[in-house]
């Protein structure tokens, strides 16, 4: 029983490992954000352009990440990369931004979209039970969102093979969702002119932009116009790429990690980013980019004014009438569920890790009956539930996406800090295309923030403002300590 107690299990082969990166990536943004990139952009090649670059980028990360997950083979996985270039106090720092908006932000995002798309089956969902004056509205939905949560923690709880069969079935349908849009999509769209039409002016960017009082404004996109509106909308799709790096906080329960984790992580990253490059030529096969708001129908919406952004229930529509966006919006709701069934696992473990090294709750430390560490779990759940009662997705969105590339730019840099300082060290994978690759990454990440920060100044100054507020956490938290 003792054993139980403190170590995890290694039961998670690397068909396990490659489910969990793939299921965590694939959530709600795939059929949510192309509507919002369509307005700030405006351009079906241009749209392509950043979900391929969105994708390169994503893998060239993954294939960085690998040598250190190789190195480290530990549970917590990036908390404990970070904190071995770095120092306790980085890691601290990241491990804080996790906590506070990273996993838990995207997890309330998530389950926010789930109760959004379970509403088109139970419209009383809509309801608010009571609203204030600042605007904020406390809904069935928000109820529906916060108890998802809490369901997929009591089933995590119960050990890792529950959560494993669960991430397994729950991403095959969510990858057979995809895929059946993807080829109906393509094969419909090929019988009639909309793909075509798309690609006619297919450079020609605008931003377009409703007024409160239903005005709409075009903006012609060029130059340095255009690089800082592909670079501040590269946030959704980055969003919906996230999370991939969830497989390296469960590495203590992994079978052979030095081999499966770096395997995983590039086979993971490599399938979603052709599939979602596959779902965007879907989408355009069968729905003009441009459109117009309030339209009597979904064509003429087109892909910018899809109803609630549910661009991927408009494209269902599309192949099979007003059923469609029922079947879709069932599958997307699996997609959802599943994807927060992945990061509920992984997050756990990190928060674990972290209490493990005495920087947060010691009885995050303590395992259950089944191996799991169920408090971190719980405690990962509260504050979640928190976010889902307060936050909208678009904050949250940005908040979790623009913290999260930030630990990935010192993680990956960290690759090149270890290579100096650790020589000798053991590294069963080495990082691919070192330095080129690792480096690319840390020059076209770094720039994604700046312009960022340019563009969308107070939403990402509060993601900055979170990480730096965990400065005096941690010094508090030591003080504590002595």
């Amino acid at each position: 029983m003792s054993e139980n107690k403190t170590e995890l299990k290694r039961s998670l082969g690397l068909i396990d490992a490659t489910s969990l990166v793939a299921g965590s990536m694939i959530g709600s943004g795939i059929f949510i954000v192309t509507s919002a990139m369509a307005r700030d952009i405006g351009s079906a090649a241009w749209l392509l352009v950043i979900w391929l670059v969105t994708g390169l980028i994503t893998v060239a990360a993954a294939l960085s990440y690998g040598e250190l997950a190789g190195m480290m083979p530990k549970a917590g996985g990036q908390f404990v990369y970070i904190q071995r270039s770095y120092g306790r106090l980085v890691s601290f720092l990241y491990g804080w931004t996790v906590f506070t908006v990273i996993q838990t932000g995207v997890i309330a995002a998530i389950a926010v979209t789930f109760a959004n798309y379970a509403a088109i089956f139970f419209p009383i969902l809509d309801t608010s039970l009571f609203k204030w004056e600042s605007g904020f509205v406390f809904s069935y939905q928000k109820v529906l969102a916060i108890l998802s949560i809490v369901v997929l923690t009591y089933i995590n709880t119960k050990g890792v093979e529950s959560g494993k069969t669960v991430q397994l079935v729950l991403t095959a349908a969510k990858l057979f969702a995809l895929f059946a849009l993807i080829i109906l999509g393509i094969y419909v769209g090929l019988h009639t002119d909309v793909l075509s039409n798309n690609f006619t002016h297919m450079w020609d960017a605008s931003r377009t932009v409703v007024a409160a009082d239903g005005t709409v404004t075009v903006t012609k996109l060029a130059g340095m116009a255009l690089l800082g509106a592909a670079g501040a909308t590269i946030i959704n799709s980055l969003f919906s790429s996230d999370a991939w790096n969830n497989v390296t906080f469960i590495a203590g329960e992994i079978k052979e990690p030095k081999k499966n984790i770096p395997r995983s992580l590039f086979l993971g990253t490599v399938i979603v980013t052709i599939i979602y490059l596959l779902a965007n030529i879907a989408y355009l096969a069968l729905l003009p980019i441009q459109g117009t708001p309030n339209a009597n129908d979904i064509a003429s919406n087109g892909i910018m004014f899809a109803s609630n952004d549910r661009v991927g229930a408009a494209a269902a529509n599309m192949i099979l009438g007003n059923v469609g966006a029922f079947v879709m919006a069932g599958l997307i709701m699996v997609s959802t569920f599943g994807c927060n069934s992945g990061l509920i696992l992984s997050g756990g473990r990190l928060f674990y890790a972290m209490a493990k090294d005495n920087l947060f709750f010691k009885q995050a430390t303590e395992l259950n009956r089944n191996r799991v560490p169920a408090k971190a779990l719980w405690v990962q759940c509260i504050w979640a539930c928190v976010l889902c009662v307060s936050g909208k997705f678009g904050d949250l969105l940005t908040y979790a996406t623009f913290a999260s590339l930030l630990f990935y730019i010192l993680t990956i840099l960290g690759v090149f800090i270890l290579r100096k300082k650790e020589p000798n060290a053991d590294r069963p994978y080495r990082a691919f295309g070192y330095p080129f690759v690792p480096a690319l990454y840390i020059l076209v990440t770094s720039a994604i923030c700046i312009t960022l920060l340019i563009y969308d100044t107070l939403n990402t100054g509060l993601g900055l403002f979170i990480v730096v507020l965990g400065i005096p956490v941690y010094y508090f938290v030591m003080n504590k300590k002595q």
